[in-house]
């Protein structure tokens, strides 16, 4: 019985490939004359909320968002969130109305198709190049100058199978308290469960996002990114244990 649940687990990271394309294709043209111009950019954006709901769907996974406070529309914030599984991209954009871009790993860009788009609308960081991460800044200064957002996993890589949360980089916050933008921390509850990097493991369900009330950074100085770091990563940490705390509980009245 065992061979045949690793089968089923290939076979369903074959279909989340799969799901990934299908949309990439069928809207290729529309996507590649939006990226055409930079001011198209939020044009790109819609069609990427859509082909992220086109993949969990397909993927058997319905998501379920509390929100403390929501987003203006026209404002420019740092998203930040836990980073566990592929499937975080698309549900930051389903969560996320607001068009934003994503500073992300450079290696994504060599995934077929998909890093096509990738490379040409996110923010790339090499994290072993320091004249790389300056890069970003400059980049993620010049988005935030044209009125979008920004998104960063702050951990800045992907946390071990049996760790919570991993320490948070200085990036997300340098940028935030620079630009006088509110952070916005999201925790994603349930992203490991359902889909995360052991290619044996995932299962349609429940996806739980809770999007935490915002940090303000006005006349924050960079002497406090460290306050505002830990505070962010505090959030997300206790939301983490109220979320485990209430799958114990369920499994218990079971």
């Amino acid at each position: 019985m065992a061979f045949y649940k690793y089968i089923l687990w290939i076979l369903y990271r074959v279909w989340f490939y799969i799901l990934v394309a299908i949309p990439i294709l069928l809207l290729f043209p529309f996507l590649l004359i939006s990226i055409l111009k930079e001011s198209w950019y939020p044009y790109f954006f819609k069609m990427a909320r859509l082909w992220s709901k086109f993949i969990l769907i397909g993927m058997g996974f319905r998501w379920k968002i509390e929100r403390e406070e929501v987003p203006q529309s026209g404002k420019s914030y740092m998203f930040i969130a836990n980073h566990t599984s592929m499937t975080d991209i698309m549900l930051m954009l389903v969560t996320v109305k607001n068009p934003f871009v994503f500073v992300g790993k450079k290696e994504l860009a060599k995934i077929p198709l998909f890093g096509f788009f990738y490379k040409r609308t996110c923010i790339l960081v090499d994290r072993d190049s320091l004249r790389s991460r300056h890069g970003v800044f400059k980049q993620a200064e010049h988005r935030l100058q044209q009125g979008l957002s920004v998104c960063i996993f702050p951990e800045g890589g992907v946390s071990e199978e049996d760790s919570l949360l991993d320490g948070f980089k200085d990036g997300a916050f340098r940028l935030a308290i620079n630009h006088q933008i509110p952070v916005v921390p999201i925790t994603f509850a349930d992203n490991k469960a359902r889909f995360s990097f052991d290619i044996f493991s995932g299962s349609p369900g429940q996806m739980r996002v809770w999007v935490h009330k915002f940090l303000n950074t006005e006349g924050l100085t960079l002497k406090e990114i460290k306050v505002l770091k830990e505070e962010s990563r505090d959030i997300i940490l206790n939301q983490l244990y109220e979320f485990q705390n209430e799958k114990s509980l369920t499994t218990v009245v079971r």
